[in-house]
């Protein structure tokens, strides 16, 4: 290839090697404005000759790029952003401290309010008494006194209008280390009544109230009673309202009109005027107050169960429509604690099934004399706290021997 003249930077014009660009006499032809520069032969090299550049190495971790490019560090991904919190404003949190605080102060508050309105009266006897025993025992009478009732609601509930202090429901309650027992005493039963013979023993209640009473049985059973608590009409119908009704299980239909009372047979829901009737009827059955007594363990055991259920504790209504209740129909010895009675209500949950034991005391015919020989075993075990071995033979739910 032509070379430049020394002291020249270009080709000149007329060199015939730059005919074609320059044309033969300097100026470009039209016809080549678009023509290729012809390929320069390079010393050495065959024509036509495709030539293979010789391949690169990669370096570890190259991207890809062809080799003799800029090598670029590829940038980590960034982070996702965390997300973000939905954190509830402050003042909500406090709502709901306060609601909280609220609930618990109205759940502590209720029975103390109760128990300001329940009455405290002098139940417990004088002179000689049964000596201090293990465990505890409440004795629970139910009143028949109308003295809560107006006139309306006896006639309702079907009570009568008799005034003056009876009991159709006499019963032991035991709670200790064994099993709760909760024990019927028929009102019929024949028994000693210091001051006034061998006469029926709701007698006892009629001429000397809860004292001559408590006297009564500690003198026939031996066991010492710790606590008195008597329910009247009204209330046992409020509580049962309260908690919603409670279950019955008569076996067999029962059409009592002094009792206000017509069921069918089966298990079935009862409000407080149904439930009420059912625990006082005796002239549906051929054995009379035996069954009435049973009938009565079924309904306080109920009214228990359901009195200490979840429900009653979540819902402000129905604990404080129970409360009020219980207060206005309850009447308890002096003495007796607010603890003492929470035990009570608590173990009146726990005397059903194979959580404890209901019994009738036991008799040695539907006279309701009390059998010689079992009934003081069963007082025994009772005095002595030891009702886990009270034999089936002692423990029956009519009271008579299997």
């Amino acid at each position: 290839m032509a070379q430049p003249p020394p002291g020249k930077g270009g080709p000149e014009e007329g060199t015939p090697e730059y005919d074609w660009l320059y044309g033969s006499r300097g100026t470009a032809r039209p016809d080549d404005a678009t023509r290729m520069v012809p390929k320069q032969d390079q010393p050495g090299a065959r024509p036509d000759e495709t030539r293979v550049l010789p391949a690169q190495p990669r370096a570890a971790g190259s991207s890809g790029r062809p080799p003799g490019g800029g090598t670029r560090t590829a940038s980590a991904a960034p982070p996702p952003k965390p997300a973000r919190s939905r954190r509830l404003p402050r003042f909500r949190f406090g709502f709901v401290k306060l609601l909280i605080l609220l609930w618990l102060v109205f759940m502590i508050a209720v029975p103390f309010w109760a128990w300001s309105k329940v009455d405290k009266i002098d139940a417990m006897p004088d002179g000689d008494r049964p000596g201090e025993q293990a465990g505890n025992t409440y004795l629970i009478v139910g009143s028949d006194s109308r003295d809560d009732l107006t006139e309306e609601q006896r006639k309702e509930l079907g009570t009568g209008g008799e005034v003056g202090q009876r009991t159709d429901t006499i019963m032991l309650l035991h709670t200790g280390d064994g099993p709760n027992m909760l024990m019927s005493i028929p009102r019929d039963s024949i028994v000693d009544i210091p001051g006034h013979g061998t006469t029926k023993i709701n007698a006892a209640f009629a001429y000397g109230g809860p004292k001559l009473l408590i006297e009564t049985l500690e003198n026939e059973t031996g066991i010492r009673i710790d606590d008195y608590v008597e329910i009247g009409f009204g209330g046992f119908v409020g509580m049962v309202d309260a908690v919603g009704g409670v279950e019955i299980c008569p076996k067999s239909a029962m059409k009592d009109p002094l009792a206000n009372l017509d069921i069918k047979k089966g298990c079935q829901e009862a409000d407080g005027k149904t439930a009420l009737g059912y625990a006082r009827s005796r002239h549906t059955s051929n054995l009379g107050d035996i069954d009435r007594a049973a009938h009565q363990r079924e309904v306080v055991s109920a009214i228990g169960s359901k009195a200490l259920s979840p429900w009653t504790f979540i819902n402000p209504l129905r604990y404080f429509n129970l409360s009020n209740s219980s207060a206005s129909s309850f009447s308890v010895s002096e003495g007796t604690s607010p603890i003492s009675l929470g035990r009570f209500a608590f173990a009146m949950t726990r005397v059903d099934g194979e959580n404890g034991l209901t019994c009738g005391v036991p008799i040695s015919d539907l006279a309701v004399n009390w059998d010689s020989e079992r009934a003081p075993a069963l007082f025994k075990h009772i005095s002595e706290d030891d009702t886990a071995g009270i034999p089936d033979n002692l423990c029956t739910p009519s009271g008579l021997a299997k």
